[in-house]
């Protein structure tokens, strides 16, 4: 309401009425005169309404705007009273809080949950007055007991400030009252002012509280199991003993060569080391339960490789076929090519597979693989290589070594029952390694003092002998493929002979020391390990590199060879007119391979994904089955090899597959006599066999000259 001053008092006609208002109080009224004084900025609160002003307009009533969605209540339903109930549960607590009971061994729920809510928690520091700490903070600052006194005086005088606040009428009473608040000097101690601990302005803020949610869960419990022993003195000392001999038998196993006797030593010792293994004690009936699912899995499969006979073949005497079986491949290794296979001479189930490239400007790594029929689906042994491995071969008295040769140029020897993937024997370029990629391995026969020793050919012209001696691998060149041209002058006068290029080589069967080598160049040179400067014998055989040279497993004089040109040739190394047989095969060929159950039964494999099988005793000019076994046209087929029991054959190609094909019965028929007896199979009769078809051949070049 506005508020007008008094014009004259009636008391007084000379005096003035005066108002004075206190901050915070009640207005207080001093009759002296006619004015109205007023205090703190109240006047800035008073407005004055003149006579047809726009106080009209402020008066004037507001109309209220009902909304739409308002209810229409009675005074009955306004004036009915709701009741709610306040309790002190938290409504955000959860109910159905599930924890394990150990006691019981289950699930149950719990009853009792927390409904306190923690709204605000601050750790403070107080300490106790009498304490030592607050000894020593009084020694230390002097000032406790001066602010207990300021803050009882404070106390004191704020009291009296509000009583005097009531009844004082005056202004002057007001400027004492402003004078006695101020606090007195403390007494006694430093005249430092201290602030006011207890005079502060307490600010607060009410927020939405989020929800409380707690997230919890139970797994079972891990397994327990009761364990006790008892330990002495003896027991100590014979746990050391084992631990000593076991040091000394890893010593020996790092020093001595891989022997028979040493192999069971390896053996034993890998025994004794695995037993602490929890995971080796599971390994062997691990491996047994995955070839049982894996012969379940590839049953049919095993039922053709073990019944299944090509029927048609009664009906065709020419002509016969291949079935595939298993299909070996390793993830890792799927886009290097197939460089070797070779079947394990104990263990006719197991082969080992070499990976590399073949392509100059794509080398990177390489593995061998070692896979069992027993288990397609993944290798048994597994060893990664930084360089590509071109060439493998097994010791044919000691299966678990195996010789390969590199792309880099080094050999090394791995030992498949160690846990470790590092070779045990390599060469570096210190012990003679070559200078390019070895195409071929073979184990030959231990030397006068007994160390096991292999033979490698590579494209820098060498034939090496390595032999295993202790930790070192020593090495002997054997000969040099040296070529028929003249030597070419070097730096400083010198005369530099060229070599030709070894791709391949193989070993007579029954004379040691007779081997023949094939080259880049087309050539076949027939060698001797007694002779180091010069060859038996020279055959002009291919125009191309020759990839495979093979003597044959029964006849002593026979050998075949295949080229980059497309040829398959039969050689008698005493017959110095050309080769016995030439097929042309339409593509090259990469691998061929006598059968080592006949002496006339080879088999080759081209570039173009074909498997061409041929029996000379049948069709000395055709082969007598030509079978594509890969899916793409673009793969083509690296290497072949038979299995020395089981009539099938192994193929790779350059994309890192292995196919096992099995033999229908034309490819393996034993030969029959007149009178429709088979004949027994033997070394005599498979030579007479031979002998038959070398003078069929002969007999017309015998004629024209």
């Amino acid at each position: 309401m506005p508020v007008k001053a008094p014009a004259k008092s009636k008391q007084g006609g000379g005096g003035t009425s005066s108002l004075k208002v206190g901050k915070g109080r009640p207005p207080r009224v001093s009759m002296g005169g006619a004015k109205v004084a007023l205090k703190d900025d109240i006047r800035d609160d008073v407005t004055e309404i003149g006579e047809g002003g726009h106080g009209e307009e402020w008066m004037q009533t507001k109309s209220l705007i009902k909304p739409d969605d308002q209810l229409d209540l009675s005074e009955g339903e306004l004036k009915e009273e709701f009741t709610r109930i306040l309790t002190a549960n938290n409504p955000h607590a959860p109910q159905n809080i599930v924890r394990y009971n150990f006691k019981d061994r289950s699930f149950k729920q719990t009853s009792h949950v927390d409904q306190l809510a923690i709204h605000f928690s601050l750790d403070g520091n107080m300490i106790h007055k009498d304490s030592d700490e607050a000894r020593r903070q009084k020694a230390k600052y002097g000032a406790a007991e001066t602010v207990s006194d300021q803050a009882i005086s404070e106390a004191e005088e704020e009291k009296k400030d509000e009583e005097g606040e009531e009844k004082a009428e005056v202004e002057e009473g007001a400027d004492k009252r402003d004078e006695e608040s101020t606090p007195a000097p403390p007494k006694g101690g430093d005249n430092k002012k201290l602030t006011n601990q207890f005079n502060y302005s307490e600010r607060a803020s009410q927020t939405y509280n989020n929800p409380y949610r707690e997230r919890a869960t139970q797994t079972e419990p891990p397994p327990r199991a009761n364990f006790s022993a008892t330990g002495n003195q003896w027991e100590i000392y014979d746990a050391y003993k084992e631990d000593q001999e076991k040091q000394e038998k890893a010593k020996e196993k790092k020093q001595t060569s891989s022997k028979k006797e040493e192999g069971t030593v390896k053996k034993k010792l890998t025994a004794m080391e695995t037993q602490t293994d929890d995971v080796s004690r599971i390994s062997h009936a691990a491996k047994i339960v995955e070839r049982m699912v894996n012969q379940n899995t590839f049953d049919d499969v095993s039922q053709d490789f073990k019944y299944w006979e090509d029927v048609s073949d009664e009906y065709r005497d020419s002509e016969g076929t291949l079935l595939p079986l298993w299909k070996f491949s390793y993830d890792k290794a799927k886009r290097l090519a197939v460089t070797s296979l070779c079947w394990n001479p104990k263990y006719r189930d197991l082969f080992i597979v070499t990976h590399g490239s073949y392509d100059f400007m794509k080398q990177s790594r390489g593995m061998l693989l070692c896979y069992t029929m027993k288990n397609p689906s993944y290798p048994e042994y597994v060893y990664p290589t930084t360089s590509g491995v071109m060439c493998v071969d097994v010791h044919p008295e000691h299966p678990y070594l195996v010789a390969v040769g590199f792309y880099d140029g080094s050999v090394g020897v791995y030992n498949v029952t160690n846990k470790d993937n590092k070779p045990i024997y390599q060469s570096t370029a210190k012990t003679g390694k070559h200078t390019d990629p070895v195409w071929q391995v073979a184990w030959q026969k231990d030397d006068l003092d007994n160390n096991l020793n292999f033979f490698s050919v590579s494209s820098d012209g060498r034939v090496v002998a390595w032999t295993l001696v202790k930790n070192e691998l020593t090495y002997t060149d054997v000969i040099q493929l040296k070529l028929d041209e003249a030597p070419q002058e070097g730096p400083e006068g010198t005369q530099l002979t060229p070599l030709g290029c070894g791709t391949c080589f193989d070993f007579h069967k029954q004379t040691d020391y007779l081997f023949l080598v094939g080259t880049e160049e087309g050539k076949i040179h027939k060698c001797s390990k007694a002779y180091s400067s010069q060859f038996l014998d020279t055959f002009d055989a291919h125009h191309m590199a020759v990839y495979k040279v093979h003597w044959n497993y029964y006849h002593p004089k026979i050998f075949i060879s295949c080229s980059a040109d497309w040829t398959v040739k039969i050689w008698d190394h005493t017959y110095k007119n050309g080769a016995m047989f030439t097929f042309d095969l339409g593509s090259s060929v990469g691998d061929v391979a006598w059968a080592p159950y006949s002496s006339t039964i080879f088999a080759a494999v081209t570039a173009d994904g074909k498997v061409h099988v041929f029996d000379l005793s049948i069709n000395k000019y055709e082969p007598i089955c030509e079978q594509a076994v890969v899916q793409k046209k673009k793969t083509k087929l690296t290497h072949i090899t038979f299995n020395p029991n089981h009539p099938i054959v192994l193929v790779g190609d350059d994309r890192g597959y292995v196919t096992s094909l099995k033999l229908s019965p034309n490819l393996r028929k034993v030969p029959k006599d007149k009178k429709g007896q088979e004949l027994q199979r033997g070394p005599e009769q498979e030579i007479a066999k031979m002998d038959k078809l070398l003078a069929l051949v002969r007999e017309p070049s015998n004629k024209d000259n």
